[in-house]
């Protein structure tokens, strides 16, 4: 695919245009589908994304939907756009899952809707389309995010406010791409969650450190404790105020980028805590009484 200047624009907008162009109304293959803008194309006519963030597709889920679409048909029509140079060819750029579950089902032709799209923007909606439906991995959404950032311009800024997500969120995503690729392999299996990968990035010997948890079944909290002392492995039946889970961080993290300030949470066993605001300017103490007096 040629690349072409990114454009500075609301990220998904494409997306949810493109989803209210898309009818709820079951498309049968045996019809038409012109009312809704279909059309029926051959399954061998369609090309997957190259650049699909996702490269996973989990079989027993693909022969369940295979199963319902020998019943009930396509219910969505996948998006497209034409191949450059080759007519009558197009790649996908929403629905290969739908694609690929046709071709299990035996269909010889797919509902489709043709579009026009730059390459960010197919990037874009490949990525969201499979963050909104859960169907990415960690490493998965992270090389996404990671191809947004290199390839097409985007800022990490750019990319929390689109999503819908924290800038932490997206930078600690990104950092799971740091870690070995044994250790991405436990993530893309689901053996090791994201908050366990966290804790283990700034240890010196990760992959070790992995393979213990998986044995052990340690959880986040204890990998961090892990993680902090390797040569003591071990439950602290008491845990101390001053150590903080990775999530009590992030949120901390999320707050201080919000405010513009340092937030510090102090969270106790007990249910209770404190947050603690520090702003080093008057200016800093006005915005923040604002923002406190139209939150109420």
């Amino acid at each position: 695919m040629t690349d072409k200047k990114p454009e500075r624009r609301g990220l998904g907008r494409g997306l949810s245009a493109l989803m209210a162009d898309v009818g709820t109304d079951v498309l049968n293959t045996t019809t038409s589908a012109t009312s809704s803008g279909a059309q029926l194309v051959p399954v061998e006519s369609l090309a997957p994304n190259p650049d699909q963030p996702r490269r996973a597709f989990d079989p027993e889920s693909l022969e369940e939907l295979a199963a319902s679409i020998r019943q009930k048909g396509i219910i969505q029509p996948l998006i497209v756009r034409a191949t450059p140079g080759q007519p009558g060819h197009y790649e996908i750029v929403a629905g290969e899952r739908r694609w690929r579950a046709a071709q299990l089902a035996k269909l010889h032709e797919v509902p489709v809707l043709l579009r026009e799209f730059t390459d960010t923007e197919v990037l874009e909606i490949a990525i969201i389309e499979n963050i909104q439906r859960a169907d990415l991995n960690p490493v998965e959404e992270a090389a996404g995010y990671k191809q947004l950032v290199e390839r097409f311009g985007h800022t990490q800024e750019h990319l929390a406010e689109a999503m819908g997500k924290s800038r932490s969120y997206i930078a600690n995503l990104l950092r799971l791409l740091n870690l070995p690729q044994e250790i991405q392999t436990y993530l893309r299996d689901g053996r090791l969650s994201a908050g366990h990968a966290r804790a283990l990035i700034t240890t010196p010997n990760p992959s070790e450190l992995a393979r213990q948890v998986i044995a052990k079944g340690l959880s986040v909290r204890e990998t961090e404790a892990l993680a902090r002392n390797p040569a003591k492995p071990r439950k602290r039946s008491k845990p101390q105020s001053s150590e903080k889970d990775a999530d009590t961080r992030v949120i901390e993290q999320d707050l201080s980028a919000n405010l513009g300030m340092s937030v510090v949470i102090d969270h106790r066993a007990g249910g209770e805590g404190r947050l603690t605001i520090q702003y080093k300017t008057l200016e800093q103490l006005d915005q923040l009484c604002q923002l406190l007096s139209t939150a109420r």
